[in-house]
């Protein structure tokens, strides 16, 4: 059996898919849902066809839009783990601020699948979870106050089981999908006779419009030849030379760093897809999505590390990396070398910082570019602390929020809040915070002011 398209857990149930459905912990460890956040869950259904496991999803609308035009999808991978950190996905402040930007929301179902269940029966989105998704949308718009949210297009980022989800849903549904990230995982167009019980999807003309990007890490199948994701490659390989040869406007960008965890793809997949949406999305959601450019397009060897603008690529083109442009060519140069990818831009300074006592808190929106790493806090005029002293990111750069193996903040969320135990009680401390980003720059630095 090939066990690469999903992260943690891959045992099969045998039974009945609703066999042992009902919510178990860590499902029930929500972080709140209050507006600018909404949350609904749906129960398992045993009808046939419907979505066999329990599902909550949680979005984030951005202040101030009247209108949204777009929608950014989150979707962890396979396994309890995965499902789990989709609990925190809308959360995330990077992907917040690719969401503003263009006036999206941000959406982060999290499936509640069994540990021994077979991940199958969400992430291939014919079994029921394509329906349960376009639900979402018009219950979530009604609860947020955006009807429009069942209309907007999509962009879509997946890891693992959730590439395949992804992938799965651009073929399905290649009118709506304005972009596609697709880490380590991607549908089957195929059959497999390792996995019979996986029936292939079809390649629609439509799909072939619609930018994607096969991310994975070097050590699934490109320089490890074996082990438990050896098969990623292969996948990837295939469903990369089925679109591109036929003019599909697919790249693909090798992590030098990592297997399966999701290490620095932030970095590139978020330039990316914010390339992609301004040249797609429309002004207003109700409008077709617009043709993606391609005169601009660079070129690259798959698993190589030069890319060149399209006219000068010395091969043959569709069996080329496809790129949207030079900015993103650039980015993604950086990245397949060793994902350093650069940013020259400070990030936003804080807002709204006040004291309390000796409690400062402060808001403060993510660098689209880098994210954010820390804040510096300065008493008097001199420096007090750094928060968090270190963040906390096993599998790449240090962030604010931490990072789980699916690309989500951890819980319990970090907040922007510092206590200053060693300030004098008779004296009226001045308080500076400076945000700084995931490449070490910092903002303009903001001071407090007393509640």
């Amino acid at each position: 059996m090939i066990r690469w398209l999903f992260p943690v857990a891959f045992c099969l149930l045998a039974a009945s898919p609703a066999v042992s459905l009902a919510q178990q912990p860590p499902y029930d460890v929500f972080p709140p849902a209050e507006p600018p956040y909404y949350r609904v869950r749906y129960e398992a259904s045993t009808t046939p066809g419907e979505l066999p496991y329990a599902v909550n999803y949680t979005i984030w609308i951005p202040s101030g839009v009247e209108s949204l035009r777009g929608l950014i999808v989150h979707q962890h991978g396979c396994g309890e783990g995965s499902c789990k950190s989709g609990l925190t996905g809308a959360y995330d402040l990077h992907w917040q601020a690719l969401a503003r930007k263009h006036d999206c929301a941000l959406l982060a179902p999290s499936y509640e699948q069994p540990e021994m269940a077979d991940c199958q029966m969400w992430c291939d989105p014919r079994n029921g979870s394509a329906a349960a998704f376009q639900r979402c949308l018009v219950d979530l718009g009604s609860k947020a106050g955006h009807p429009e949210l069942s209309t907007v297009p999509w962009a879509l980022w997946g890891h693992s089981g959730g590439g395949h989800w992804a992938g799965g849903m651009v073929l399905l549904h290649p009118q709506r999908v304005a972009a596609a990230w697709l880490r380590s995982g991607v549908p089957q167009l195929k059959p497999n006779p390792d996995r019979p019980g996986i029936k292939p999807h079809s390649l629609p003309d439509a799909a072939l419009q619609v930018p994607l990007m096969c991310n994975l890490g070097t050590k699934e199948g490109v320089t490890v030849k074996d082990g438990r994701f050896a098969g990623v490659w292969p996948a990837n390989e295939q469903f990369f030379s089925a679109v591109r040869s036929q003019g599909g406007l697919i790249g693909v960008a090798v992590d030098p760093l990592t297997s399966h965890e999701c290490g620095n793809q932030r970095y590139l997949a978020i330039p990316w897809l914010d390339a992609c949406l301004a040249a797609r999305l429309p002004k207003s959601g109700t409008e077709p999505l617009r043709k993606m450019p391609i005169s601009g397009a660079w070129l690259a060897v798959p698993t190589g590390t030069v890319a060149v603008a399209a006219g000068k690529f010395d091969g043959d083109p569709l069996q080329a990396a496809w790129l949207p442009d030079e900015a993103t060519a650039q980015a993604w140069l950086q990245y397949v070398r060793d994902t350093a990818v650069a940013d020259t831009s400070p990030p936003p300074a804080p807002t709204n910082v006040r004291v309390s006592g000796n409690v400062l808190t402060w808001d403060c929106e993510a660098d689209p570019q880098s994210g954010l790493a820390s804040f510096v806090i300065e008493r008097d005029g001199q420096y007090l602390a750094t928060v968090p002293p270190q963040g906390k990111n096993p599998f790449g750069r240090p962030l604010f929020q931490n990072l789980q193996y699916s690309d989500t903040p951890t819980q319990p969320l970090v907040p922007m809040r510092y206590v200053d135990e060693r300030a004098v009680e008779s004296k009226s401390h001045s308080y500076r915070v400076t945000a700084v980003n995931t490449v070490g720059l910092k903002s303009q630095p903001v001071g407090s002011a007393a509640d």
